[in-house]
């Protein structure tokens, strides 16, 4: 694929998330809605692990985000030999920086920089639907276009769906079907992936979580296994702590869709602040 048609990939992919913003801009907003800056004790933040929550951000307000994903990898050496290398924490990290806004009702646009290929990733969410009395379902759809070096070249746009469903406060159970183009770029092949991102969040106390999130690939590009992961956070007012566990360090929908790698494990964390 030429530089030039990748280019045209990314602008058309941006175009697009733009068309969404203004039509979202024009809905009127009906007088019973709730606010959507209201707490939503099931569904604390906009991430699952790597994959996004159907959590919805108000006009004008916003979210930082920082993952980190340390290098070392769990699976090798011993315990003494991990803990003398603290877990991991020796060993240097990916880190990711992201800023979430609110551009218009129901309507969120996010920058994300992660030191892995130095990949940006700009994306949209239009939180479609709400799961409210008679509809058991909240639903988002996903626009996403992201860049190797900075965003100069490799470009794997995606476009994909968040279902989640929310019981009693305590349970959030999610299904992302996502299609990225461009997966297998590294290797100067033109290929796409289809993957069903999976996951859950459970409240275990006030304020205390466990999170589990698994990518299975059903079709294309689908190198070694699926990506998977497992947490437990805390939140804390506008704060939440996320120290999880992955079989990788990609947290961009083309990284995941790479898949995770055999006999690996890496400590990392999620750590998001609202501003609203």
């Amino acid at each position: 694929m030429s530089v030039l048609t990748r280019r045209s990939i990314a602008l058309s992919t941006i175009a697009l998330f733009a068309m969404l913003t203004a039509a979202a801009a024009q809905e009127p907003r009906p007088s019973t809605a709730s606010d959507d800056a209201d707490p939503v004790l099931a569904e604390p933040d906009f991430r699952v692990l790597n994959l996004p929550s159907t959590l919805r951000l108000p006009v004008h307000g916003s979210n930082f985000q920082l993952t980190h994903r340390f290098n070392g990898n769990l699976r090798q050496g011993s315990v003494t030999d991990n803990a003398s290398n603290l877990f991991g924490l020796d060993q240097g990290a990916a880190v990711g920086f992201e800023y979430r806004f609110g551009v218009a009702r129901h309507v969120q646009a996010a920058a994300y920089r992660t030191a892995i290929d130095k990949t940006f990733q700009f994306y949209g969410k239009y939180d479609a639907v709400r799961q409210h009395h008679s509809i058991p379902v909240s639903l988002s759809a996903l626009l996403s276009v992201e860049g190797a070096l900075n965003f100069q070249e490799r470009y794997s746009p995606a476009l994909g769906v968040t279902v989640s469903r929310m019981m009693a406060d305590r349970l959030a159970v999610y299904a992302t079907p996502i299609w990225i183009h461009n997966t297998a770029a590294l290797l100067n092949v033109d290929r796409d992936t289809a993957m069903v991102g999976l996951g859950g969040r459970v409240r275990v106390s006030a304020t205390v979580y466990l999170v589990g999130e698994v990518i299975p690939r059903l079709a294309g590009y689908r190198p070694d296994q699926p990506a998977y992961g497992f947490a437990i956070e805390k939140r804390a007012g506008g704060h939440l702590f996320q120290l999880n566990f992955n079989n990788s360090q990609g947290t961009t929908f083309g990284q995941l869709a790479r898949g995770g790698f055999t006999d690996s494990l890496y400590l990392g964390f999620n750590l998001a602040r609202k501003f609203f």
